[in-house]
């Protein structure tokens, strides 16, 4: 029997990180993909994440696992291509609002399953990292010297580029996506309101915070817990730091062309919905979250907003991943999660393995859909 009889044919839906990922790792694999987004390409999630490549924190053992593996795959792009603009490895920078216990107490967690945690203080902060304003500091803070940051639009784009080679299928603008399944109850394909009807073996429904809401009507439910947010891409400045910061006020990362990307949480009060997943700040409140992210580099250096993305931030319900073949719907598989730039590289490979060979993957073995309906 040829190759070409024995490829697995699989609609990807999602035109994110994790959903272009897939497809390439699905290409590579030797199947036929279709990639299907509802709007344009990249223009979800990932058009708005800050991209901090980490694993600090508290957070289960296998997510800390999965995490670590998904940095593992960034650094072995990052070794075969070190001049890749979008894609450094210069640390990440915290410390915690009030007092300084909580930083204490993230940096003895994070030391003690050995990840890269070292205490600083405004005094010798420069020994790790540059232009970062002393004043600007509480009294300790954490540097994580293995973490990092990727620009997942340039990442998007350059995975495009192997998609096309490999003979990858792609179709924007589809409007909203249904899963179709046959008499047994497997997939079969999908129904897209402006491309018609395409048939699949298999289909991997990436499509960010709108995955729970293409799964329901299959009877699959995955708690939605997406907050709004907003990033924020500033005008090019003199003075660049190379860290990824996490601060009270404001979390702030390099970006390509001498520009930086902001966030936080704070200012989602001041978001307002006007339909159609449509929504709008003030521009004032943008101009005060450059305030909060220039005070923390050296000479204040006046940030101006070049433009700012809002949408949803995909968080399922409890936090952790959604990974992997739905018990109810065998052929259809979902990937949600929170942590999609850390994961992008290695949920692709490994949704790819799974999708094509048929074998559950061990490492997504606490990140199914069905724990929600075991509870």
């Amino acid at each position: 029997m040829s190759l070409e009889s024995n490829q697995k044919s699989v609609v990807v839906i999602g035109g994110g990180a994790i959903g272009v990922s897939s497809a390439v790792h699905l290409l590579r694999q030797g199947a036929q993909v279709t990639l299907v987004t509802e709007a344009a390409l990249g223009s979800g999630a990932s058009g708005r994440s800050l991209s901090w490549l980490n694993s600090a924190g508290e957070r289960a053992h296998e997510y800390h696992a999965l995490r670590m593996t998904g940095i593992d795959r960034y650094r072995t792009l990052f070794a075969r291509h070190p001049d890749l603009s979008w894609l450094r490895f210069d640390g990440g920078l915290y410390w915690a609002a009030d007092d300084d216990r909580g930083t204490q107490a993230r940096h003895a967690y994070e030391k003690a399953h050995g990840y890269d945690s070292a205490l600083v203080s405004s005094k010798n902060v420069a020994d790790f990292t540059q232009n970062i304003a002393p004043r600007a500091m509480a009294d300790s803070a954490i540097y994580n010297a293995g973490e990092g940051w990727v620009s997942l639009p340039h990442l998007i784009g350059w995975l495009m580029e192997e998609f096309h080679q490999r003979g990858g299928k792609l179709i924007e603008h589809v409007g909203k996506v249904t899963v179709k399944t046959d008499v047994s109850g497997r997939a079969c394909g999908v129904s897209t309101a402006r491309a018609g009807e395409l048939a699949a073996d298999k289909v991997l429904v990436a499509c960010g915070p709108q995955t729970p809401d293409v799964v329901a009507p299959l009877g699959v439910t995955i708690p939605n817990g997406s907050p709004v947010s907003m990033l924020v891409t500033t005008d090019p400045v003199d003075t660049m730091i190379d860290v990824v910061m996490n601060t009270p006020r404001a979390a702030v990362r390099p970006n390509p062309g001498n520009t930086l990307a902001v966030d936080h949480d704070w200012y989602e009060a001041h978001i307002s919905a006007v339909g159609d997943g449509e929504y709008r700040i003030a521009e004032s409140v943008v101009q005060e979250l450059l305030d909060e992210a220039s005070k923390l580099i050296v000479g204040q250096p006046a940030l101006r907003a070049s433009g700012w993305k809002i949408g949803l931030k995909p968080i399922p319900g409890d936090g952790n991943p959604v990974f992997g073949e739905l018990q109810k719907v065998p052929g259809c598989f979902v990937a949600f999660t929170h942590s999609g730039a850390t994961l992008a590289l290695i949920a692709g490979e490994l949704l790819a393995e799974e999708i094509v060979s048929g074998e559950p993957h061990p490492m997504f073995a606490t990140f199914r859909a069905e724990r929600f309906s075991q509870t």
